[in-house]
C-alpha cells in the first residue's frame, strides 16, 4: 500500500513538471520544486521509519520533527500560489458562458480559446494539489511526532523512582554526588598547574588584570553609581520620580550584571577550568541574572508602591518576605545546577532523588511562609480598609488570591510526592509555581512602570495607574506573557510553534479563508480609514463650516452623514484590501436577517429615522421643541436616537422614531422669532383704553420686542371677576420668553400702582338666609342653662338655612354677615 501511494505521488509530481515544462517561463521553477519534492520524499519515508521504530531519542524526534515543519510551512506557501492567475481563467472561462451541449457546436475560435483556458487552469490546479498532499502528509507525521514526545514526557512525569526518605539511598546518593565534586575540584587543580596554563595567564595578564580591575569596581560601586545616574536623571522632571526610581533600581541589577560577565570572561580568559568546570562557568551569568532578577522584584514589589493579593505584605515583615524571595532564588539555581551535573555525570536516580528532596522542601517551606504573611495581611486589610475596589481591581485582585493559593497547595502536595517517590512530579509543580509568582509579580511591576511613563509624558501623574490605558496595559502584559507561562509549565516550543502555524493557516468560512494577516490587514486599513473621517469631521466642523453661513443644525447634519459614509467606506475598502470574498455568505446573511429583522426591527426604525432626521432636518441642533410632553433644546441626534435638554438641565433620550411618526412643536425651527402672550385683568370700573394705552406702552418699551410688527393689547372680554387684556407681541428671540414674560409683568405692576389701576383676585362671600331663627335659639339655650354651668357653644345652622352667591362678590358684605 506504501508503495503504492509512492508511485501515486511521484506520478502527480511529474505531471506537475509536465504542466511546468509547457508554460514558458516556469520550467526551471518547476525543476527546482521536483528536486525539493523528491528531497522531501526521502525525508517522509525516513520519519515513517522512525516512528514505526519508535527507538529515536527525544531530541532526535525534536530536530527531525523541525526539518518536517520547514517542508510544510514551503507546502502551506504553495497551497495560495497562482492565487490570482487561478481566479482569472476562472473569470474568462464563465465569460464564455457554458460549454456547448453534447451535439452542439460553437465557433472554432471560442473552441480554441476555451480548450487553451482549461488546459491553462488544470496546469496551474496540479502543482496546488500535489501542495496540498504534501502539506497534508507532514502535518500528519508531525502530530505523531508530537505524540511520541506527549507520551515518553507523559510516563517520565508519573514514574516513580527510590524514596528520598529511604536511608538505603543515602550513602550512594553522597558517594555520586561527592564524586561529582571531586572531579571538577580535580580538573581545576590540575589545570592550574599545567604549564600551559601558566603560559596562557601570563600572555593575558593585562587583559586579565583590567577585566577584574572593571568587575571589581561594577560590583562594588555599581550602586551607589546608579543612585548617582537617578539623580542626574532626577533634573529632568520632578513628575517622573517614579520613573526614575524604577530606570535606577533596573541599573542596580544590570550594573552588577555587567561586572559578573567581566568576570565570567576574566576566567574563562585564563584557562584555569576544565571540563565540567567550564561547562558551570557558562550557566553562572544566568544564575547570577536569576538572583539580581528576583532581589530586584523583590525590592520593587514590595516597595510601598504597589498594593496587590499576590503576595501581600504585612507591615514591619519587608525584610523577611524579602529575603524569601532570595531563598527562592537561590533554590533554583542549585536546583538547576543538580540538573545539569545530573547530565554531566550520569548522577543515577536515588542520588538525583536524595539531592532534589532538600530542594523542593525548602521551596515547600518559603511558598508557605509567604502564604502565611499575605494571610495575616489580608487579614488586616480586611479589618481595616472600607475602600471599595472597582470591578477590574477586584477581578484583578481574586486571580492573584487564587494563584497565591494555588501555590500554598502545591507547596503541601509537591513535598508528599517526593517523599513517595515521584521526584519528577514534585519538581513539575513546585519549580513551575515558583516561576508563575515570579512572573506575574515581573507584569505587575511592568504595568505599575508603563503607567508611570504615561502619567509623566500626559501630565497626569499618579491618577494614570488606575486609568483605562493601565487596564489595557495590563491586558497587553498578560497576553505576551502566556506563551511564557505555557513554556514554565512543560510546554514545548514546538508546541507553541505548531499552534502559531495553525494560527496562521487561518479559518474557514465557506469559500473564504480567514487568516490573521487578512484579518490584521482589516484592522489597519479599517483604523486609518475611520482616523481620515474623524479629522476630516473635525476640521469641517472646528474650521470650515462656522465660516459658511449654514445653521448649526445642517452643520451638524453634514459631519454626521460625512461620518457614516466614510466609516462605510473604510469598512468596504478594508475587506477589499484584505482580500475578504464574503459573497458565499449572502445566502446566510440572508437567512439570519430575516430572523434579525423581527428582533431588531424598532432599532432599525430609530437607524431610518435617524438618517431621514439628518437629511430632511426638520429638528436640528439647538432647536427649542416639543414632543410627547417634553420640552427642551435638542443637543445631539445621532443614529439611533436625539438628545434633548429640558429647562431643568436635565438630559432626555428620545428615540427617532418619535420624532418622524409623533408631532413635534418646533419652537426655533427656521428663525428664533416667536411670539409672546402676557395675560392681565383689572378690576371692573376701571377705564380699558386707559388700561391699553399703559400695557402698549410697556410693550413698546421692551427691548426684546419687535416694533415691526408692532405688539398689540387685546381685549379679551369680561371675566368673573376681572377685565381680561391680553399683550401679544413678536420677540426678536423666543428663547427669551420666560425672561420677557417676567419683566413684562414687573413692568405692569409697577405701572398700575403708579396709575391706580386694581388688579382684582378671586373673592367670595356667604350670607344666611334667616339670622333671626339664630339669635332666638341662641337666646333660648342660654335661658335654659343654669348659672352655674358653663356656656354650651352655640348650636350649628342648618345647611340647608345657608345659601352660596357668588353674585355678590363686589358688593362688599360686613365681615359680620360672613
Amino acid at each position: 500500500m506504501t508503495a503504492f501511494i509512492t508511485a501515486l505521488r511521484t506520478v502527480l509530481l511529474g505531471l506537475a513538471f509536465a504542466a511546468g515544462l509547457a508554460m514558458p517561463g516556469l520550467a526551471q521553477l518547476n525543476a527546482e520544486s521536483r528536486a525539493v519534492y523528491q528531497d522531501w520524499l526521502k525525508t517522509a519515508n525516513r520519519a515513517e521509519e522512525v516512528i514505526d521504530a519508535r527507538r529515536a531519542s527525544s531530541a532526535a524526534l525534536e530536530t527531525l520533527r523541525k526539518e518536517l515543519a520547514g517542508y510544510r510551512q514551503n507546502f502551506l506557501d504553495a497551497r495560495t500560489e497562482n492565487g490570482d492567475r487561478l481566479e482569472t481563467l476562472e473569470g474568462q472561462l464563465a465569460a464564455l458562458g457554458e460549454p456547448p451541449a453534447e451535439g452542439e457546436s460553437e465557433p472554432e475560435d471560442i473552441a480554441q480559446l476555451r480548450s487553451s483556458l482549461e488546459q491553462q487552469l488544470k496546469d496551474l490546479k496540479v502543482p496546488r494539489i500535489v501542495a496540498e498532499e504534501a502539506f497534508s502528509r507532514a502535518n500528519g507525521l508531525i502530530s505523531e511526532i508530537d505524540k511520541i514526545i506527549r507520551e515518553r514526557r507523559t510516563r517520565k512525569l508519573l514514574e516513580r523512582g527510590p524514596s528520598p526518605l529511604n536511608p538505603e539511598n543515602w550513602p550512594g546518593a553522597w558517594r555520586s554526588l561527592s564524586r561529582s565534586a571531586g572531579s571538577l575540584l580535580n580538573e581545576t587543580v590540575i589545570r592550574i598547574g599545567s604549564a600551559t596554563t601558566a603560559e596562557r595567564i601570563q600572555n593575558s595578564l593585562p587583559a586579565l588584570l583590567l577585566l577584574l580591575v572593571i568587575s571589581a569596581l561594577l560590583l562594588a560601586r555599581g550602586r551607589a553609581w546608579a543612585h548617582a545616574a537617578g539623580d542626574y536623571l532626577r533634573q529632568f522632571g520632578s513628575s517622573g520620580r517614579g520613573v526614575w526610581g524604577f530606570v535606577v533600581s533596573l541599573l542596580e541589577v544590570i550594573v552588577p550584571f555587567v561586572g559578573i560577565l567581566l568576570l565570567v570572561a576574566a576566567v574563562d580568559l585564563s584557562g584555569i577550568l576544565g571540563f565540567r568546570g567550564a561547562v558551570l562557568l557558562d550557566h553562572i551569568p544566568g544564575w547570577a541574572l536569576l538572583i539580581l532578577s528576583f532581589h530586584w522584584l523583590g525590592n520593587q514589589l514590595f516597595s510601598g508602591r504597589i498594593e496587590n493579593d499576590l503576595v501581600p505584605v504585612q507591615e514591619g515583615r519587608l525584610n523577611e518576605t524579602r529575603l524569601m524571595v532570595d531563598i527562592l532564588a537561590v533554590i533554583l539555581v542549585l536546583q538547576d545546577a543538580l540538573s545539569l551535573v545530573e547530565n554531566i555525570d550520569n548522577i543515577p536516580a536515588e542520588a538525583h532523588a536524595v539531592a532534589s528532596f532538600p530542594l523542593i522542601m525548602g521551596a515547600a517551606l518559603v511558598l508557605l511562609r509567604l502564604h502565611r504573611i499575605g494571610a495575616k495581611r489580608r487579614q488586616q486589610q480586611s479589618e481595616d480598609d472600607t475602600d471599595e475596589d472597582g470591578a477590574i481591581a477586584a477581578g484583578a485582585n481574586r486571580v492573584m488570591t487564587l494563584v497565591r493559593r494555588a501555590t500554598y497547595l502545591l507547596g503541601f502536595v509537591s513535598p508528599v510526592l517526593a517523599a513517595f517517590g515521584y521526584v519528577n512530579a514534585a519538581e513539575a509543580l513546585i519549580y513551575p509555581a515558583v516561576s508563575t509568582l515570579a512572573l506575574l509579580a515581573a507584569l505587575l511591576v511592568l504595568q505599575r512602570f508603563l503607567g508611570d511613563v504615561y502619567g509623566w509624558l500626559s501630565g497626569k501623574g499618579s491618577e494614570a495607574r488606575d486609568s483605562l490605558f493601565a487596564v489595557l496595559i495590563g491586558f497587553l502584559l498578560v497576553t505576551l506573557a502566556l506563551p511564557l507561562l505555557a513554556l514554565i509549565w512543560g510546554a514545548r516550543v514546538a508546541d507553541l510553534t505548531e499552534l502559531w502555524s495553525r494560527f496562521l493557516e487561518g479559518f474557514q468560512i465557506g469559500g473564504t479563508r480567514i487568516s490573521p494577516t487578512a484579518f490584521l490587514t482589516f484592522a489597519i486599513v479599517f483604523a486609518i480609514g475611520y482616523a481620515l473621517t474623524r479629522l476630516v469631521q473635525g476640521s469641517l466642523r472646528n474650521s470650515l463650516l462656522p465660516k459658511t453661513k449654514i445653521d448649526p443644525g445642517g452643520q451638524n447634519a453634514i459631519t454626521s452623514g460625512l461620518g457614516y459614509v466614510g466609516i462605510f467606506l473604510a469598512a468596504v475598502v478594508a475587506i477589499s484590501m484584505a482580500g475578504l470574498d464574503l459573497s458565499s455568505l449572502a445566502i446566510v446573511a440572508g437567512a439570519l436577517s430575516v430572523g434579525i429583522g423581527f428582533g431588531l426591527q424598532t432599532i432599525v426604525s430609530n437607524f431610518v429615522s435617524g438618517i431621514i432626521l439628518l437629511i430632511e432636518r426638520p429638528v436640528s441642533k439647538g432647536d427649542w421643541i416639543e414632543v410627547g410632553g417634553l420640552m427642551g433644546y435638542v443637543r445631539d441626534i445621532s443614529v439611533r436616537s436625539t438628545r434633548i435638554e429640558t429647562f431643568d438641565r436635565t438630559d432626555v433620550i428620545v428615540p427617532n422614531s418619535d420624532l418622524i411618526s409623533g408631532t413635534v412643536t418646533n419652537y426655533t425651527r427656521g428663525n428664533t422669532v416667536g411670539r409672546v402672550i402676557v395675560p392681565v385683568g383689572v378690576a371692573y370700573g376701571t377705564d380699558p383704553r386707559k388700561v391699553e394705552a399703559i400695557l402698549s406702552d410697556i410693550a413698546k418699551g421692551h427691548p426684546m420686542v419687535l416694533l415691526n410688527p408692532a405688539p398689540s393689547v387685546v381685549f379679551q372680554g369680561f371675566g368673573a371677576d376681572s377685565l381680561d387684556f391680553e399683550i401679544r407681541a413678536i420677540l426678536r428671540d423666543v428663547n427669551w420668553v420666560l425672561s420677557v414674560k417676567s419683566d413684562l409683568n414687573y413692568e405692569i405692576a409697577r405701572r398700575f400702582h403708579e396709575e391706580g389701576v386694581e388688579i382684582p383676585f378671586m373673592q367670595r362671600d356667604i350670607w344666611i338666609r334667616n339670622p333671626e331663627a339664630l339669635a332666638q335659639a341662641q337666646a333660648a339655650s342660654t335661658a335654659e342653662t343654669p348659672a352655674s354651668a358653663p356656656a354650651a357653644a352655640p348650636p350649628k345652622p342648618d345647611l340647608d338655612d345657608l345659601q352660596h352667591d357668588p353674585d355678590n362678590d363686589a358688593e362688599g358684605d360686613s365681615d359680620a354677615d360672613k
